[in-house]
C-alpha cells in the first residue's frame, strides 16, 4: 500500500487581523475514502472509527477530520517547518515571517497519480472563532521542493490552493470596539457612545451573570483557564464572553491618548493590533512603546498606520483587571499648512482593533 506525503501551508496574508490564542482549526472532506497514517506539525482533534485496520492504525480515519496546530515545546521528532505555534498566526503587516504555519501528512487510499488523486473539499477554517468562508480548490502548478545541499529539484504530484476570507458580519452584527477622545485643547472627554456594542439591557446582563454562576472553570497548574464546562459535565468549546458592564458595552475600548482598554473578564488577545487613520499620521516623529507601520501600499497618502505592542513586553492585552490596558503617546510634528481644529481634524476618523472596526464619536460631539 502507497501513501501519498502531504505539506500544508497556511499563510495569514491579512494587513492587520492576526489569528489568536487557541490558535487556528483547519477543516474539510476528503474526496474519496483517504485516512491519515501519520503526521508531523499538527494533529487530528478525533482519531476517529478505525476498526477495520488490524496491526497500523491511522492516526486519523474520519472523513471530515479537524487539524489543529501543536503546541511550542513539542519533541523535534513532531516537528515541521513553520509549526508548533499554539495555532497563533500574526497578520503579514507585522511580521511575514509568523504570518505563516505549516504542516505534513502521511495520506493513505489517495491515489498514485495525478488522475487519481482528488483534492479534498468543503473547508473549514476557524481563527479561532467563525468568520472565514472557503472558497473551492484550485489546482495550480505543482510546488518545487529543494534537496538539503540545494543541487536537485523535486515536484509534487498535485498542488492547490484554497482562499478563505473573514467577514465581519458572521462574527457580530454590532461593533466589537469604541473609541473615546480627549485633546489638548479641550480637557473634556468625549466618551465612548452609549450602547456602541450593544444594548445594556439588564435581562441579557442578568442571564450573563446565571451562566457565569452555572460555569465550571478548569485550571492548569499555571491557574489559568483550561476549559470551561457546565454543570452536567458538558464541555463549551468557546468561553462566552463576560464583559464589564459599562454604558457602552464593548469588550475593547480606544482612547485617543492612546490607551487601549480590555473590559472582557476571561480573554486576553495575544499579537493585538490597532489601526488608525489620522490625516496627520504623515508627520508621526515618535509612538512610546509600540510599534508603529505605516500602511502606505498606493503610495498616495500616508493617513493610516498600524500600531502593535513590543515582544515580551505588551504584545498581549491582558483580561479586564488592573493590567487590562496597554497604551502610548503618539508626537505629532504640526504642518501649519495643513494644521487646524475644525471638525475634529486632530482626531482619528477611523480605528480598528485586530481587523475589526470601532465605533467612534461623531466630530462634532
Amino acid at each position: 500500500m502507497t501513501n501519498d506525503q502531504a505539506v500544508v501551508r497556511i499563510q495569514n496574508s491579512q494587513m492587520y487581523r492576526n489569528i489568536m490564542s487557541p490558535g487556528w482549526t483547519l477543516g474539510w472532506t476528503w474526496a474519496k475514502k483517504e485516512v491519515i497514517w501519520s503526521m508531523v506539525g499538527a494533529q487530528a482533534t478525533d482519531q476517529g472509527d478505525c476498526s477495520e485496520f488490524k496491526g497500523d492504525i491511522p492516526h486519523c480515519c474520519k472523513r471530515s477530520p479537524t487539524i489543529v496546530d501543536l503546541l511550542p515545546g513539542v519533541p523535534n521528532n513532531q516537528r515541521f517547518s513553520d509549526c508548533c505555534k499554539g495555532g497563533v498566526l500574526t497578520s503579514w503587516g507585522q511580521d511575514p515571517s509568523s504570518a505563516v504555519s505549516a504542516f505534513q501528512l502521511s495520506v493513505g487510499l489517495a491515489g498514485t497519480s495525478n488522475k487519481t488523486v482528488k483534492p479534498p473539499k468543503n473547508f473549514v477554517l476557524l481563527g479561532p472563532g467563525p468568520g472565514y468562508t472557503c472558497g473551492p480548490t484550485t489546482i495550480v502548478p505543482s510546488s518545487v521542493f529543494l534537496s538539503a545541499d540545494v543541487r536537485r529539484k523535486t515536484r509534487a504530484m498535485m498542488t492547490w490552493t484554497i482562499t478563505c476570507s473573514y467577514s465581519t458580519i458572521l462574527v457580530s452584527k454590532i461593533p466589537t470596539c469604541c473609541v473615546s477622545m480627549s485633546s489638548f485643547n479641550y480637557p473634556s472627554i468625549t466618551p465612548c457612545p452609549s450602547w456602541a456594542c450593544g444594548c445594556q439591557d439588564s435581562t441579557i446582563a442578568q442571564r450573563k451573570l446565571q451562566l457565569a454562576a452555572l460555569l465550571i472553570l478548569i485550571f492548569k497548574d499555571d491557574s489559568k483557564i483550561s476549559r470551561v464546562v457546565t454543570p452536567d459535565r458538558t464541555e463549551l468549546k468557546e468561553i462566552p464572553p463576560m464583559v464589564q458592564c459599562t454604558q457602552h458595552m464593548c469588550p475593547i475600548r480606544s482612547k485617543v491618548k492612546i490607551t487601549i482598554t480590555n473590559f472582557d473578564y476571561w480573554k486576553n488577545y495575544t499579537q493585538w493590533t490597532l489601526v488608525v487613520q489620522h490625516p496627520n499620521l504623515n508627520n508621526l516623529t515618535d509612538a512610546y512603546s509600540f510599534v508603529y507601520k505605516p500602511l502606505n501600499q498606493y503610495r498616495l497618502s500616508n493617513d493610516t498606520g498600524m500600531f502593535y505592542g513590543i515582544k515580551y513586553y505588551n504584545d498581549v492585552l491582558m483580561e479586564a483587571g488592573p493590567n487590562g490596558y496597554v497604551q502610548t503617546e503618539l508626537i505629532l510634528r504640526e504642518d501649519m499648512k495643513a494644521f487646524t481644529l475644525d471638525q475634529g481634524w486632530t482626531f482619528p476618523m477611523k480605528v480598528h482593533f485586530n481587523g475589526d472596526e470601532c465605533m467612534t464619536p461623531l466630530p462634532d460631539s
